[in-house]
């Protein structure tokens, strides 16, 4: 059993967000709960905060539900959002497998802080979710954002993302799919005194300075493309010719290393926003290619597309996924003075994608410094490109809460 100690940090003035983290590998929940509490209490000031987000490791088994229904009373904070997972993270160590609790804790001062339980019904007329908050039905603060945990089995996150960039345009969503359960109903969520199944759970918050940081892991290659011609997933043409011609040509450009990619991990990347004149890493929602057929030149892709949109191939690999969220947080790191973070990371990275465990959360901890930071693998990872939200995989998304 290994308690994860934290590095000590610089005092915080009372009007400044504040966050700590504890975690326990302890053998039995219940204890590795409290020792976790603990740990993150005696690092915030006064030991006080307004949120708390807890992470779960699936491997404790039958005992998980009944110790998450004790967390409200053990924790007593205001707000309380807690998930189970495949495996968690807390500051520099990620713990992909066996015994593992996070706790998380904030201290945001002034801001607006509003959990919410949503269930996603059918009904004649079509899907509708059910749970949101009265305060929820006025507008949202302008700086407000979503951080949302949901079950990945009865809670359709795609159908929420457009619902609220209709209701709510702008405002990020950042979270992922609760990876603690293989079936239906295995997955334990919890806001405050209550615990879910199904459905999806989580916070919004406003004034909070929240900044959002999304790596999909991937690099752009050869150059943006204007789909001509397209049906569904099908991207039939690439600026008037069959699309895998086009594939072809960039194939025929690359190194020797990055034909190798193409061949093992090629994905398109479709424009977030077709307002730029020169694309970038970062500009692109990424997609897998899912088949092709060499008869009609035609590729698939996992998304929808239409005729108008520019899209541009892309790669990943380790060192690509390394280099794309150094890059990413090195930029964050010029913004505002970062206190804590929650990450959301894919399920297929750690030592599935890197050779070196922890790399998520080292690599967090080498942009940013040693924040305090928790989180979980995912089954699914939500988080903006440009301004829309959208669902990823092999991403790391992670919300950056700022004093």
């Amino acid at each position: 059993m290994t308690i994860q100690a934290q590095p000590e940090q610089p005092q915080t003035p009372r009007d400044a967000t504040a966050c700590s983290v504890g975690s326990s590998t302890a053998a039995e929940i219940e204890v590795a709960i409290r020792e976790a509490t603990d740990r993150a209490r005696a690092g915030l000031p006064e030991g006080r905060a307004d949120l708390a987000f807890v992470f779960v490791s699936s491997a404790y088994g039958q005992p998980i539900r009944a110790a998450m229904e004790g967390l409200s009373d053990l924790l007593e904070v205001p707000t309380l959002i807690a998930a189970t997972a495949e495996g968690v993270l807390a500051e520099g160590e990620e713990h992909e497998s066996g015994p593992a609790v996070a706790v998380w804790l904030a201290r945001l001062p002034g801001a607006m802080i509003e959990p919410l339980a949503l269930e996603y019904s059918k009904t004649p007329d079509g899907g509708m979710f059910v749970g949101w908050p009265q305060a929820l039905e006025r507008d949202w603060p302008d700086d407000a954002t979503l951080l949302l945990i949901a079950d990945p089995f009865s809670f359709p996150v795609d159908a929420v993302i457009r619902r609220l960039e209709e209701d709510h345009p702008g405002v990020p969503i950042v979270g992922g799919m609760a990876s603690g359960g293989i079936v239906p109903g295995s997955n334990t969520l919890v806001v405050n005194s209550r615990t879910y199944d199904s459905g999806a759970v989580g916070v919004v918050i406003g004034g909070g300075r929240i900044r959002p940081v999304v790596s999909q892991g991937c690099r752009p290659i050869g150059r943006p493309m204007v789909i001509t011609k397209a049906e569904e997933n099908l991207i039939v043409e690439l600026g008037g010719r069959p699309a895998l011609d086009r594939l072809r040509e960039v194939y025929g450009q690359l190194t020797p290393e990055d034909r190798e990619l193409v061949r093992s991990s090629l994905h398109v990347g479709r424009a977030a926003s077709e307002y730029k004149e020169h694309f970038q890493r970062g500009d692109f929602l990424v997609r897998n290619v899912v088949g092709a057929d060499p008869d009609l030149g035609v590729l698939a892709i996992g998304d929808a597309v239409r005729v108008g949109q520019t899209v541009q191939f892309h790669v990943r690999d380790a060192q690509t996924a390394h280099e794309d969220l150094q890059e990413l947080l090195a930029a964050h790191a010029g913004g505002g003075t970062p206190s804590g973070a929650l990450v959301f990371t894919c399920n297929g990275r750690g030592t599935r994608l890197f050779a070196a465990p922890h790399h998520d959360a080292r690599c967090l901890r080498d942009c940013l410094g040693p924040i305090p930071a928790a989180g979980f693998f995912a089954q699914g990872e939500i988080g903006p490109i440009g301004r829309r939200n959208c669902l990823h995989g092999f991403t790391a998304s992670i919300a950056v809460f700022e004093r």
